[in-house]
C-alpha cells in the first residue's frame, strides 16, 4: 500500500439532475411500500425497478413493478392496469422539496408521464421460487456487490467522499433555512474535494472545487466564494486546509440556470457518489428505484454493513467484501474479503466468520436488516453509507451490532 499520496472524490447535491431522478425513483420505492402496508399487502411481495429520467420540465417514469391493488385501475376496457395519480404526486412532492420553482423546472407544471408495467413473468419466477429450492427468494438478478470500510473517518469512510458530502449536506441545510445570501444558492451543486495521505492517514486538503447554482445572476465566482467559504469550512471540521490549497468555487463564472432545465438526468448515474467515492470497488448496479429482492441494492449494503463491523471490531483497518450472485439462486456464489494488509487475523477467517453471522441470501439480508420498509428516499442523495441509522429503521446496515458476534465466530 503507498503511504504518501493524494486521493480525489466528488459528490453531487440533491437537486443535481441525476440525483433528482434517484430521488424520485426511490420515492416511488417508498410509496409502494407504503401503500402495501397501508392495504394489507404481504411485504416481501412488493417488486419494483422504477428508473426516472428528468429533462426541461418534463419528468419520465418508467420501469416493472408489482403493486398493491391501490396502486392500480381499470380502463375502459375493464383491465388492471397501473393508476398515474399517487406516482404523479410522490414526484412532485420530491421535486418540491428539493427546490425546484424554476420556469424551466417547476413542481407545480412539470409535465409528468408514469409508463410502469408489470414485472416480467420470467424475472418474476426467478425470484419467487429459488432454484435451489431452499425456500429462500432467488436474486433478482447475477451480479458482483462490493462492501468497503477504513478507519479513516468517525463513520468508518474515506475522508475524499466523506467530506464531499459533508460540504453540500452543510450547504444545501443552510441553504433550505434561507437566511442571508446563502438563501439565494439553488438546489444544484457539485463539491470535489483532493486530500494528501501521509504514512497512510488522510492529512490535509489540498484542493477544494465547489460549483453551485445561484439565483442573483449579478455573482461572479468572487461573490459565491464568499458566500460558501464558511460553511465549507465549517465543513471540513477537523480536516486541516493546506496553506497552498486550491480553491475553485464556480470556475466557470455565473451558474444560474441548473437542474434538468439545464441537464437531463437520469437514475442510477451516479453510483461512485453513492458508495465510497472510487476509493473501493463497485459492482455494476444502481440502487435507487429497486425493491431489495435486486442484490444490486440489499447486498451492496450487506456487504457494507459487514466490512464495516469487520473494521469496528478491530479485525482490520481496511476491509473490501465482495458477494456474487446468480438470478434466481438464493446463497451466494462466493465471497471474497481484502483486507489491505491490515488484518489483524487472516482474509479465510473472516470468510468463514461472515458466513456463520449472517444469512446472505436475498431473504436472509432483507430479513437481518428489516429492509422491507419505506426508508429509500433518504439514501438517494449525500450518500447510502456513512449516514446514522435512523429510528424508522433506515440506514440499518450502518449498525455496528456485528461486532461481538464477528469475535465470537472468529475465536470459535
Amino acid at each position: 500500500m503507498r503511504a504518501n499520496y493524494l486521493f480525489t472524490s466528488e459528490s453531487v447535491s440533491e437537486g443535481h439532475p441525476d440525483k433528482v431522478c434517484d430521488r424520485i425513483s426511490d420515492e416511488i420505492v417508498d410509496l409502494v411500500y407504503r401503500e402495501a402496508a397501508k392495504t394489507g399487502v404481504d411485504p416481501w411481495t412488493v417488486r419494483i425497478a422504477c428508473e426516472t429520467l428528468a429533462t426541461t420540465n418534463r419528468v419520465v417514469i418508467a420501469g416493472e413493478v408489482r403493486l398493491p391493488p391501490s396502486l392500480m385501475k381499470t380502463d375502459k376496457n375493464g383491465n388492471e392496469v397501473i393508476n398515474p395519480a399517487k406516482f404523479k404526486s410522490a414526484a412532485r412532492k420530491a421535486i418540491r422539496d428539493i427546490g425546484y420553482e424554476q420556469d424551466g423546472f417547476h413542481w407545480k407544471t412539470a409535465k409528468i408521464d408514469v409508463l410502469l408495467h408489470s414485472q416480467s413473468a420470467h424475472i418474476a419466477q426467478g425470484v419467487d421460487k429459488a432454484a435451489d429450492s431452499s425456500n429462500s427468494e432467488g436474486a433478482g438478478d447475477q451480479g458482483i456487490m462490493f462492501g468497503y470500510a477504513c478507519k479513516e473517518t468517525p463513520d468508518l469512510m474515506p475522508a475524499p467522499i466523506y467530506y464531499s458530502h459533508k460540504i453540500l449536506q452543510t450547504l444545501s441545510t443552510a441553504r433550505k433555512k434561507g437566511e442571508g445570501d446563502v438563501g439565494k444558492l439553488g438546489p444544484d451543486a457539485k463539491s470535489q474535494v483532493t486530500v494528501r495521505y501521509v504514512d497512510g492517514k488522510p492529512a490535509e486538503a489540498t484542493s477544494i472545487v465547489l460549483s453551485t447554482q445561484h439565483f442573483d445572476e449579478s455573482w461572479d465566482s468572487k461573490k459565491v466564494r464568499q458566500v460558501v467559504e464558511p460553511f465549507i469550512r465549517e465543513a471540513l471540521g477537523d480536516l486541516k486546509i493546506a496553506d497552498d490549497c486550491a480553491w475553485y468555487i464556480n470556475p466557470t463564472g455565473k451558474f444560474v440556470i441548473g437542474g434538468p432545465d439545464g441537464d437531463a438526468g437520469l437514475t442510477g448515474r451516479k453510483i461512485i457518489v453513492d458508495t465510497y467515492g472510487g476509493a473501493a470497488p463497485h459492482g455494476g448496479g444502481a440502487f435507487s428505484g429497486k425493491d431489495t429482492t435486486k442484490v444490486d441494492r440489499s447486498a451492496a449494503y450487506a456487504a457494507r454493513y459487514l466490512a464495516k463491523n469487520v473494521v469496528a471490531a478491530g479485525l482490520a483497518d481496511r476491509c473490501t467484501i465482495q458477494i456474487s450472485y446468480a438470478i434466481g439462486i438464493a446463497q451466494p456464489l462466493s465471497i471474497y474479503v481484502d483486507l489491505h494488509e491490515t488484518g489483524k487475523v487472516t482474509e479465510d477467517e473472516v470468510e468463514a466468520a461472515i458466513r456463520k453471522v449472517m444469512d446472505l441470501s436475498p431473504s436472509g439480508i432483507r430479513r437481518h436488516l428489516d429492509l422491507n420498509k419505506p426508508i429509500y428516499a433518504k439514501t438517494s442523495a449525500y450518500g447510502h453509507f456513512g449516514r446514522k441509522a435512523g429510528r424508522d429503521g433506515s440506514f440499518s446496515w450502518e449498525k455496528l451490532d456485528l461486532v461481538k458476534p464477528l469475535k465470537d465466530a472468529i475465536k470459535a
